[in-house]
């Protein structure tokens, strides 16, 4: 990777100075100012433009041998620290390079343990770093978030640790969150005439996930929680390993380490929560010297649409002549690869293709057409034939494998998709993480994770009416704020919600068509899928043509407006080429576009745009063609549920 850096180190404070009860970090604009309180504890509060948005809190770490880390604390020396640096990602997910800029304050107790704090001008973070021989047990963490009064919060509410993570992202008061309830990360607060404030987590690793609870002596707290160990559990197929007894500590981990960042993104504006890189600045640096083989694109998917292929010679289904047709089409529309989901092996046995399938003979028609081949594969499976399963996997050629049904981010689960990432990027093989936990830095240390799910996507309209115009323009502002989302939007089957109905084995989405080819520019995803089956994108070729062509990553991205809940105008670059995304709620929106982002020249622009039938006729879209500069106006009218999507190429 190359930086540019600036770096500053100042001095040791003096030991007398050391006796202050408080102790200042702003960010480099001044606008966020952490305090951190050392006395009977040790405690820090947030304030943005002055304002205080999260009031004292406490933070602990109570280990076994009766150590209470943060408890009677001694400060022994401070030191600060300015970093501004540009960082260069090996997978763009929103530019080419992130500027990396904060003020930074180490602070050593005496116990052998730290706090480290970082100040952002879009947020702020602090971890814990601790000194010990040997092996320590992790009996509790204390982490708290006491917001400065109640507030409206968008809380993924989960009941269990068995999860696969994919939640609604619901608003409610901080005062309604009890201790009874429980949400995956991330959380996302509105302050009342304040910041966005986003909770999360990042580098977790060998260390169990971050959920949040409330508080019943403190209503308007968040409180960490985590799950503990599993001591005992049961296997009851090939992909639901649930746990029966755990411990009574969280952790047993090295004396000596770091600990996972508690990280709160702060936006003054909604579309600030988009822009966000945190977790990537966060976390890790790559792990892999050479990875000029990692190739983000597009996915032809088949478990989505059932194989339901028709207008063809063949009967469809599991076999040889289904997936050919699978890689013709990748090929016919410029597809980077195709996924063989569930049936293409023997449940159990991640070596032992389906009879039905000519592995040899699909390999060799997919590279004549340069298409890539995805695996999927349970995680149990996988991991009890790991090497010879991935060692036969890189002699067939294959590209990737999609790891599937988790369900827990417990500590010996998290070290799971660590040993995976490593071991796939040794074989040369990309990763998609299904069945999981939200992005907390694994992707920046091993690039071939080029995406997960952990949200609630596309699929769910199989089965249930979750799917609905004002979830997609949620995610954005929560889930997508903290990484990588595998949503696998596409659908060519569209409803509205009067018409909607779930259908496993034909399913359709609760939005307009051009809503749909939207999400491919507004989600982000470097392994973004095509969900819906070859056939109907071949009656659609129009949109086909289009949505095949927008890239999966990006060079430039820019937030021209957007509302949580509401909609999302987003403009991306990759080359010279720029494309917009256009989402809205259940109501109808006109939004107008400033071109102004646009370098100089004239731009051919190709405009998807909901059709004047779209609110009866949800697959009503209408195209427009024109040539436009960064002066001229542009009105987008959305229907219910729907959106718009465009292309700007520069013109000779």
């Amino acid at each position: 990777m190359k930086r540019s850096m600036l770096f500053w180190l100042a001095g040791l404070i003096s030991t007398a100075a050391l006796s202050a009860a408080e102790v200042r970090l702003d960010s480099p604009d001044g606008q966020i100012q952490l305090k951190v309180m050392v006395g009977e504890n040790i405690r820090y509060a947030v304030f943005w433009h002055g304002s205080e948005v999260i009031r004292p809190s406490e933070i602990s770490l109570l280990l076994d041998n009766n150590r209470h880390v943060g408890a009677a604390p001694r400060l022994q020396k401070s030191s600060r620290s300015s970093v501004d640096q540009l960082l260069e990602p090996v997978v763009r997910q929103k530019s080419t390079r992130i500027r990396d800029r904060y003020n930074e304050i180490l602070l050593d107790f005496k116990g052998n343990y730290s706090l480290r704090f970082r100040a952002y001008d879009n947020g702020a973070a602090w971890r814990w770093e601790t000194r010990f021989p040997g092996r320590v047990k992790v009996l509790y963490e204390q982490a708290l978030f006491d917001f400065a009064g109640d507030q409206k919060i968008y809380f993924g509410e989960e009941p269990s640790f068995y999860s696969h993570q994919e939640r609604l992202f619901l608003p409610t008061r901080l005062q309604e969150i009890t201790s009874r309830r429980q949400a995956v990360a991330p959380v996302l607060v509105e302050v009342d005439k304040g910041p966005r404030v986003l909770i999360s987590e990042v580098d977790l690793k060998d260390y169990p996930g971050l959920w949040f609870t409330g508080s019943d002596q403190r209503a308007t707290t968040l409180v960490g929680r985590f799950p503990a160990v599993v001591l005992k559990d049961t296997t009851t197929s090939d992909r639901d390993v649930k746990p029966l007894v755990r411990a009574d500590y969280i952790a047993e981990t090295a004396g000596t380490r770091t600990y996972p960042w508690r990280l709160m993104v702060l936006a003054g504006r909604d579309a600030d929560l988009i822009s966000n890189s945190l977790v990537y600045q966060l976390s890790q640096p790559e792990k892999i010297r050479d990875a000029a083989w990692i190739k983000p694109g597009k996915v032809a998917w088949d478990w989505w649409n059932a194989l339901n292929l028709f207008g063809v010679d063949f009967k469809a289904g599991l076999n040889t002549a289904t997936y050919k047709h699978y890689i013709d089409f990748a090929a016919e529309y410029g597809l980077d690869y195709v996924i063989l989901d569930e049936g293409w092996y023997t449940l159990g046995n991640v070596l032992a293709v389906n009879p039905e399938i000519n592995m040899e003979e699909l390999l060799a028609h997919a590279r004549s057409k340069k298409v890539g081949i995805i695996l999927w594969v349970t995680w149990k499976s996988l991991l009890d034939q790991l090497q010879p399963a991935l060692a036969q996997y890189a002699a067939w050629g294959i590209k990737g494998i999609k790891i599937d049904f988790m369900q827990r981010d417990d500590q010996w689960m998290v070290n799971y998709y660590w040993k995976i990432a490593e071991a796939a990027a040794g074989y040369h093989l990309l990763v998609d993480f299904h069945g999981a936990y939200k992005p907390a830095g694994l992707e920046r240390a091993w690039p071939n994770v080029l995406t997960r799910e952990g949200v609630k996507g596309l699929e769910n309209v199989k089965w249930s009416r979750d799917i609905t115009p004002e979830h997609d323009v949620t995610l954005p502002f929560t889930r997508m704020a903290v990484g990588p989302m595998d949503y696998t939007p596409g659908a060519m089957v569209n409803a509205t919600p009067e018409q909607f109905h779930p259908v496993f084995d034909m399913p359709m989405s609760m939005t307009t068509r051009c809503h749909q080819m939207a999400l491919y520019v507004v989600y982000e995803s470097p392994l973004q899928m095509l969900a819906d089956s070859p056939s109907r994108y071949r009656q659609e070729p129009e949109c086909t043509r289009f949505i095949a062509a927008v890239p999966a990553v990006w060079d430039t991205t820019i937030v021209l407006d957007a509302r949580i809940a509401d909609y999302v105008l987003i403009a991306r670059r990759s080359g010279s080429t720029w494309y917009l995304g256009a989402l809205t709620d259940g109501f109808a929106r006109q939004l107008d576009l400033d071109l102004s982002f646009l370098p100089s020249g004239r731009y051919a622009l190709t405009l998807f745009v909901d059709g004047p039938n779209a609110e009866r006729v949800a697959m009503d879209y209408t195209r427009v063609v024109r040539s436009v500069t960064a002066g001229d106006p542009l009105r987008l009218d959305l229907a219910p549920g729907g959106g718009a999507v465009a292309m700007l190429t520069p013109e000779k």
